[in-house]
C-alpha cells in the first residue's frame, strides 16, 4: 500500500504521462493520484480501481464487477448441490477494492432465492500470500468442521487453500472455488480439489490497458464519457459510466470463463 502511494506521489517528478495501477490500497492513494493528475499525469487504473474514482482518469474493469457475484454463487451452488451448505470466503486484502466489490457483489447474489440454502459463514483475508493464505484456509476448515467450500476471488488465495486441502487430505470434504489461473489450478481440478473455478485473460487485461494508457497520454482519447477507440486486435471499446461505483468512468474488456476438468488442461498449457 504505502509502496503504491510513494510511486504515485513521486509520478509527477519522474517525467511520467501516464501511470497505470492495480489499486491495492483503496482510497488511501486518491490524493496522491489527484495530484499526479494535477501535475499532466494520466491515471489509468485496471483491474482494481480507485474506489471514489478520485484521481482516475478510467479503469479498465477485467469484467462486470456485479457479475463476478454471481459466477462465484454459481460455482458454489455447482459444487455444493442442491442441498447447499456451509462456505466462506478467503480473500486477498482488505484495502482491495476488487476483493471488496467482488465480495459484496456475492453477498448481493445471495439474496437470489436461487441460492437459499448456501450458507456464507465468514470472510477472511490471507493479504495475497501463500503462506497466510494457506494458514487461514486450515484456520476455516478447523472452525468450521462443516464447511463443504472455501471461495478465494484471489489467485493467490485460491491455489493456497487448494494445496491446504491437498495437504491435509480434506478434499473429499471442502472443495475450493474462486478466481485462479489455468497453469496453477490444473493439478488441483484434475484431482477434485478445485472442480470450478473462473478468471479472464491476463493477456488481453494488460493490452487493452496499455492501449488505453498509450491512447490517453498520447493524446488520441480524451477519456470521456461515451467516447469510443479502437484497441488493435481487440475491437472497438466505450468509455462508460462505472455502474458498480458512484463516480468514475469505466472501459469493459468481456466476461468470465469458468474452468473445469473439461477444459482447463487445453488453457494451462
Amino acid at each position: 500500500v504505502q509502496g503504491q502511494i510513494e510511486f504515485m506521489t513521486n509520478a509527477s517528478t519522474q517525467g511520467y504521462k501516464v501511470v497505470m495501477i492495480s489499486n491495492n490500497a483503496g482510497d488511501q492513494i486518491a490524493p496522491a493520484a489527484q495530484a499526479a493528475q494535477a501535475a499532466g499525469v494520466k491515471v489509468v487504473a485496471w483491474d482494481s480501481p480507485i474506489p471514489s474514482a478520485k484521481g482516475e482518469n478510467v479503469f479498465v474493469a477485467q469484467v462486470d464487477f456485479d457479475q463476478t457475484g454471481k459466477v462465484m454463487a454459481d460455482m458454489a451452488l455447482n459444487i455444493m448441490g442442491a442441498d447447499g451448505g456451509k462456505f466462506a470466503i478467503l480473500s486477498a486484502s482488505p484495502d482491495a477494492a476488487n476483493q471488496n466489490a467482488w465480495i459484496k457483489a456475492l453477498n448481493d447474489a445471495l439474496k437470489d432465492p436461487k441460492y437459499a440454502k448456501l450458507q456464507l459463514v465468514d470472510t477472511v483475508y490471507g493479504n495475497d500470500q501463500s503462506e497466510k493464505s494457506y494458514t487461514q484456509a486450515q484456520a476455516l476448515v478447523a472452525k468450521y468442521p462443516d464447511l463443504k467450500v472455501i471461495m478465494a476471488p484471489t489467485t493467490v488465495g485460491i491455489a493456497a487453500a487448494a494445496k491446504a486441502m491437498q495437504d491435509g487430505n480434506m478434499c473429499g470434504k471442502v472443495k475450493v472455488s474462486g478466481l485462479g489461473l489455468p497453469s496453477e489450478m490444473v493439478s488441483y481440478t484434475l484431482n477434485g480439489c478445485a472442480p470450478q473455478f473462473a478468471l479472464w485473460s491476463f493477456v488481453d487485461l494488460g493490452y487493452l490497458t496499455y492501449y488505453t494508457s498509450y491512447l490517453l497520454a498520447t493524446g488520441a482519447i480524451k477519456g470521456a464519457e461515451g467516447e469510443k477507440f479502437e484497441a488493435g486486435r481487440m475491437g472497438t471499446f466505450t468509455i462508460t459510466k462505472d455502474p458498480t461505483r458512484s463516480a468514475g468512468l469505466r472501459v469493459l474488456m468481456g466476461s468470465f470463463k469458468v474452468y473445469d476438468k473439461a477444459n482447463v488442461e487445453a488453457e494451462a498449457k
